[in-house]
């Protein structure tokens, strides 16, 4: 454990992952505002107190033809003018990274406050162009160019990498798939909380579950999202004030207990050749998980109460199950049987609904994994809250498990 300044999670503001902007005719502007608005409204913060910002946002110059993001942090309140800003870029990870910038700027001392501000319109295209636009996430011209939705053939060989390990049923797969979608149900933010599907349909394949590249399902993936998540960090001076002026205990206010950040070989091939000899398919994302727990002080995953994960196709899902220790390598599928990883299991993953189930605004994820993490510690998660939640683990994922962030959002 070390001995770094604190870095506390006040609180944000999620907009509505059902949403197309695109069809309301509105900016990525609007998207912003409304989210740094409604994270300065529900933490009662004014923004003349932000002392500093960081976006995180993928591929803005792709789907939107605008770049200089950290700059559009301004158009959200007057007051922002003069405001210090960056954007960070680590595909799918980018939120996370950018929750790294602020927290390491807190933890020098450079600032008090900060907002972090994840956002992604991705509705501005077809599936077809979305889908090659992703594949920059990866080595574009080994891996993606000229071929249809890369991103699930990748995942979909990380399946078949754990099927060649240790083997792999897809029904385990259809199972995760089920469990992400019945807890979006509960989330009122959530895409897919108005949708249908449960086990047997995410089993089948056909015309209302097509493939999408090797084994990955429709019912397997994550979601096509716009969205924005704000999430305020402070440094103890600046949370102790707040504390005193909202009423509560400085002691019941979340705060980022630990950190993990690597990052692999950008090509998939060039990963599972590092690990063929590790019992880990990606040994660089538990090395991410184990890092969070140790500078938490947890010893394992049965220090937290819940996990918020990197589920952009159930085989990610599958592979953070033994990635966190919930059970050996290569045995997630006990977990999903034994009911481990549902909202009333042993280790709940993605009470939220996930990716899968909540939506993907890539820029955004990371932020909003926080977020959802500080709504299960100060039990304002509503229907999806887990019971008597002290400690939340993350963990976002850029390209092919290449960025791999985790955090331990926690109290106490």
């Amino acid at each position: 454990m070390s001995n770094t300044p604190e870095v506390y999670v006040l609180g944000g503001y999620q907009t509505d992952f059902g949403r197309n902007w695109t069809k309301e005719a509105k900016h990525f502007v609007a998207m912003i505002r409304e989210s740094v608005q409604g994270g300065l409204a529900s933490t009662g913060i004014d923004a003349s107190e932000i002392e500093v910002a960081h976006v995180g946002n993928f591929a803005a110059e792709l789907y939107c033809k605008q770049g200089h993001l950290g700059a559009f942090f301004l158009e959200a309140d007057p007051a922002f003018s003069g405001l210090p800003t960056s954007r960070h870029e680590a595909a799918c990870a980018s939120g996370s990274i950018a929750i790294l910038a602020a927290g390491a700027e807190i933890e020098a001392g450079r600032y008090d406050l900060a907002c972090v501000l994840g956002f992604e319109q991705m509705k501005t295209v077809n599936p077809a162009v979305g889908g090659d636009f992703l594949g920059t996430a990866a080595w574009y011209e080994h891996e993606a160019q000229g071929i249809e939705f890369p991103f699930p053939k990748l995942f979909g060989k990380l399946g078949d990498e754990y099927d060649k390990r240790y083997g792999l049923k897809d029904e385990h797969l259809a199972a995760i798939s089920q469990v992400n979608y019945s807890n979006a149900r509960l989330n009122p933010n959530a895409q897919t909380r108005t949708w249908y599907m449960n086990e047997h349909h995410a089993c089948s394949t056909g015309d209302n579950n097509p493939i999408v590249g090797g084994r990955i399902k429709i019912s397997d993936c994550s979601q096509v999202t716009d969205g924005a998540v704000s999430l305020m960090l402070a440094s103890r001076k600046f949370a102790e004030g707040w504390a005193e002026r909202r009423g509560v205990a400085l002691e019941s206010i979340p705060r980022i207990k630990g950190w993990g950040h690597h990052t692999a070989p950008v090509r998939f091939d060039d990963k599972v050749a590092e690990s063929r000899n590790n019992k880990y398919v990606l040994p660089h994302v538990r090395q991410t998980v184990v890092d969070a727990f140790h500078r938490a002080g947890i010893a394992d995953v049965n220090g937290v109460d819940a996990i918020e994960t990197h589920d952009c196709f159930t085989t990610s899902e599958y592979m953070a199950i033994d990635h966190f220790g919930i059970t050996e390598p290569g045995e997630s599928w006990k977990a999903v049987e034994e009911g481990k990883i549902e909202l009333g299991g042993a280790n709940p993953i993605n009470p939220s609904g996930g990716l899968i189930g909540a939506g993907h605004p890539v820029g955004a994820t990371g932020v909003r994994q926080c977020l959802d993490a500080h709504k299960q510690i100060t039990e304002t998660a509503g229907d999806y809250q887990v019971a008597g939640a002290k400690n939340i683990a993350t963990l976002n994922i850029g390209g092919s498990g290449t960025t791999s962030v985790s955090f331990v959002v926690g109290v106490g």
